[in-house]
């Protein structure tokens, strides 16, 4: 995806006014905005956040001496005003992709004539295939030398330390633009049992495939096409097994399908790959998250700690932002800062009863080892609304609400103490979904403020996983089948959780709390 560029900021003294309209009320507004200037944290408590300026879009990790190497584009001029434009590639590293350490800019913006540096990859190149030693670190990824005169190409760089700074291969790009607009956002994989490369390029309405000896030779080998779901950003391949043994290539793309009434995340299908050309089994994508912020996501492979690859799991991330309301989020005036990721989560292949197959999502299982407190509330019965004694902007609610008849049942979260202001989640007929209407939050359109998708309300039971934190929500429903990801700013005093019926009575089973410490 493209880096960023030349913006007038939105500050956050105006997030409160514009996007809680309804339910928020004057005074309310006013006192969001007296906690900021207050200089109230609204950073994450247990998500990753750039420790200054500006991130957009995550960068695959590589594995590298025991530790993920974490890149993801990074503008350190952002609060200037966007005098100066562009990313480069900032680096963070981590063992558990919970916490992360800070290693600073990998890839430099505007060191050689072609600028900044956009979305693309990092690969091991641990045969020397590129010519730099094995076990280089060598980066594929977009720069645009001449903005809007079809000069997006991919040009190399490489790393001979560990992955931890690297140098361009010249100034000429390895994979020069044909004479599009579009063509960018490299990602690249080990054909092994072909002994080549193998690169997908985001080139509008089009995935293409490219192969290579070397990474720095490309040959064009065939287009997979996807109208209906905007421009196509951020491609993604990866093969991945099941727990009934099967195993499906996986073809992903960031896309926006709002107009087409689909979600703006990432969408994917699973298929066959014979290394030259993808074979989806449906021609209409799956969608990876129906949230509005979880976008430019990439995937990668589950390592333990000698390095093995556990071929039934897969991580996941995406940037918690929107291109339609980028610059919007309290955190810039409150931390200095704007830029938020997802939960690393993890991915598996499961079957439908149809036989159709679904990536599933949880949250990373090293976040376990982050628990800093439990409430274990056991099963509560709910007929209404029920406030619970919890209180706090950043946890983990876990319950499985189960009833005999009903209309809807979910959780009221960042609840205000009058009840007039929270969000909510949980399901209602034949729909399960996520409204963040009730909080102030970045869209000021009002048109992007529930996310649905189907639930059948036949099983009278659904189970909910719900990550908050401060400027974040994340929902997962029955076991990852559906997620929902999205930003909300409720105000710092808006603490509450309400477990809450509509039309009948439910029991919320098993329901604990959990916080977080890193």
């Amino acid at each position: 995806m493209r880096g960023m560029t030349r913006r007038t900021l939105f500050r956050a003294g105006a997030v409160g006014a514009a996007a809680a309209v309804a339910p928020a009320g004057a005074a309310a507004v006013a006192r969001g905005r007296e906690q900021v200037k207050g200089a109230a944290s609204y950073r994450a408590a247990y998500h990753f956040t750039v420790p200054d300026q500006w991130k957009n879009d995550p960068q695959r990790p590589v594995w590298i001496d025991g530790e993920y190497h974490y890149y993801y584009l990074y503008n350190a001029d952002y609060l200037a005003g966007g005098t100066t434009t562009g990313t480069a590639w900032r680096l963070a590293t981590s063992t558990d992709l919970v916490s992360f350490r800070d290693q600073g800019v990998a890839v430099p913006k505007d060191t050689t004539p072609n600028g900044d540096v956009w979305s693309g990859c990092a690969v091991v190149d641990t045969e020397d295939t590129a010519g730099f030693g094995a076990g280089a670190v060598v980066v594929l990824a977009t720069q645009e030398p001449v903005e809007g005169a079809d000069s997006q190409a991919q040009y190399l760089w490489y790393s001979t330390d560990g992955g931890r700074s690297f140098a361009p291969h010249g100034t000429a790009p390895v994979l020069p633009n044909p004479g599009v607009k579009d063509f960018r956002d490299p990602k690249v994989v080990r054909d092994q049992e072909n002994g080549r490369w193998v690169m997908v390029l985001a080139e509008n309405t089009k995935v293409g495939f490219y192969l290579s000896h070397d990474l720095k030779e490309w040959t064009y080998a065939s287009g997979f096409v996807k109208e209906g779901i905007g421009v196509l950003e951020c491609p993604d391949l990866f093969r991945i097994t099941g727990a009934d043994s099967v195993t499906k290539w996986v073809l992903g793309v960031s896309a926006n399908g709002k107009a087409a009434g689909l979600p703006n995340t990432y969408a994917y299908w699973t298929g066959e790959f014979d290394g030259t050309a993808f074979a989806p089994d449906a021609a209409e994508p799956q969608w990876l998250d129906h949230g509005f912020d979880w976008y430019g996501a990439v995937t990668w492979e589950k390592h333990s700690a000698d390095g093995a690859v556990d071929p039934a799991v897969r991580y996941a991330m995406g940037w918690m932002n929107n291109w339609d309301y980028a610059n919007t989020t309290p955190t810039i005036d409150s931390d200095g800062f704007n830029g938020t990721d997802s939960i690393v989560r993890e991915i598996s292949l499961r079957r439908t009863a149809a036989g159709t197959h679904y990536l599933a999502s949880r949250p990373v299982a090293a976040l376990d080892d982050s628990v800093s407190r439990t409430v274990d509330l056991g099963d509560v019965s709910v007929d209404g609304t029920l406030l619970l004694d919890h209180t706090g902007t950043a946890y983990e609610l876990t319950t499985t609400i189960t009833w005999e008849a009903l209309t809807g049942a979910g959780v009221q979260l960042r609840r205000s103490n009058d009840g007039g202001r929270h969000i909510d989640a949980g399901v209602h007929g034949d729909y399960a979904y996520v409204n963040r209407r009730g909080a102030a939050n970045p869209d000021t359109t009002g048109r992007w403020q529930e996310s649905r998708t189907p639930f059948d309300a036949a099983a009278r039971k659904v189970r909910l996983r719900v990550l908050v934190d401060r400027t974040t929500v994340e929902v997962f429903f029955d076991d990852g089948r559906h997620t929902h990801s999205m930003e909300a700013f409720p105000y710092l005093v808006d603490t509450g959780l309400a477990l809450f019926t509509v039309g009948g009575a439910a029991v919320f089973e098993n329901t604990v709390i959990r916080e977080f410490s890193l």
